[in-house]
């Protein structure tokens, strides 16, 4: 607050959730200052996911069955009752890692474990749920609310397993494209009319009116759509491909929250495809080194279809140098998905760095819905 002061910013946007969950709307409105994100009671549909799952269930919003567990010994007696697979998730914040699939009751008690005793993602699993594992394909949405209308970013598909064919543990993830062509117009209503208007709807009827972005992770089966999942922010790396594609300028939709007038603002996106694939450190989502030189940024001319994104870098002396776990991200925009695909993987291969890893499968599923086979 103090830096905004500073500057004299005329409107804060806020990236990550944790300020968001720890308040810092409250206090920027306290204060007087614009800030573009929810309230911290707002923010909570993705601070706790307790309180999300407690959200659907309380207004009939299509999500998974769950249980929630405060002690592991219930937790496991409960999973021995069930069939694999489940889900085990982390109630609090856990960097997009706090959620484990698991394909037997043995693997439900390492997570369990895992979260109870080792407590890996700390305060974060003091509670843990027990989801329904649902089957279909994942698809992501944004949708930019003043806490009664809202406008929609084109849909996207996020690709959170760290290897190809969707395999190895779940990270904050390693590549997404948009549109999605699974979410025709006749599923993009249904989604409107069953999770998005009823979500923003209960959360004004709870007292909780949420304004800024809010990001919808569904499940797709038999044409049927599901939430798995909220954030209270541009989800990464979905933000890499689902804004570049935006036409209208995004501080006319950001004002448009805060000022109002969002209801008569019209919102256009481009007609082209975006990839984006996340240029990892070895070993990540477990440990990895950093300090690795990059070579190969200063090769690129960055243009309105070729983009690149740090996330985990550091420069120094004038040189790029790895400092996380998910280092890159590249963005590419084509006429198309196919050649968005082509032209993202042709500007990964002019960067390197030691132990560098990505997924080459980034799109795939896109593709073959499409009826285009690599």
């Amino acid at each position: 607050m103090k830096f905004a002061r500073e500057i004299k910013a005329g409107i804060t946007i806020v990236g990550p959730e944790a300020p968001l969950v720890e308040g810092i709307e409250d206090l920027f409105s306290r204060n007087g200052l614009k800030l573009f994100g929810p309230s911290k009671k707002a923010a909570e549909i993705e601070g706790s996911k307790v309180f999300a799952d407690m959200l659907t269930k309380k207004y009939n919003i299509p999500a998974p069955e769950f249980e929630v567990f405060n002690d592991r010994e219930k937790l496991i007696d409960y999973l021995k009752s069930k069939t694999p697979p489940f889900v085990v998730k982390a109630d609090g914040l856990a960097g997009g890692k706090g959620v484990i699939i698991c394909n037997s009751i043995e693997e439900g008690i390492e997570a369990a474990d895992l979260m109870f005793v080792k407590r890996k993602f700390g305060k974060a699993g003091d509670r843990v749920l027990v989801e329904e594992f649902l089957d279909g394909e994942e698809t992501s949405i944004f949708a930019i609310t003043d806490g009664d209308d809202y406008v929609l970013l084109p849909s996207s598909q996020d690709h959170k397993r760290v290897f190809d064919n969707d395999e190895g543990p779940n990270t904050g993830g390693m590549g997404a494209y948009s549109p999605a062509p699974l979410v025709d117009d006749a599923l993009l209503e249904k989604i409107k009319n069953t999770i998005i208007n009823p979500t923003i709807d209960a959360m004004k009827k709870e007292g909780r009116p949420y304004r800024g972005v809010l990001y919808f992770g569904l499940i797709i089966h038999d044409g049927i759509p599901k939430v798995l999942e909220y954030n209270c922010r541009f989800g990464d790396p979905e933000a890499q491909v689902t804004l570049p594609l935006l036409k209208t300028d995004l501080m006319e939709v950001i004002f448009a929250v805060i000022e109002g007038g969002l209801k008569n603002l019209k919102v256009e996106n481009l007609k082209k495809s975006a990839t984006c694939v996340v240029l990892a450190s070895g070993g990540y989502p477990d440990s990895y080194e950093k300090g690795k030189e990059i070579f190969g940024l200063d090769s690129f001319e960055e243009t309105e279809n070729e983009l690149i994104f740090h996330a985990g870098t550091i420069k120094k002396n004038g040189k790029f140098f790895t400092n996380g776990g998910r280092v890159l991200g590249v963005t590419y925009l084509g006429d198309d998905l196919e050649s968005s695909i082509d032209g993202v993987y042709r500007s990964v291969k002019k960067i390197k760095f030691d132990k560098m890893h990505y997924r080459k499968d980034i799109g795939q599923k896109g593709l073959k819905r499409l009826g285009i086979f690599n």
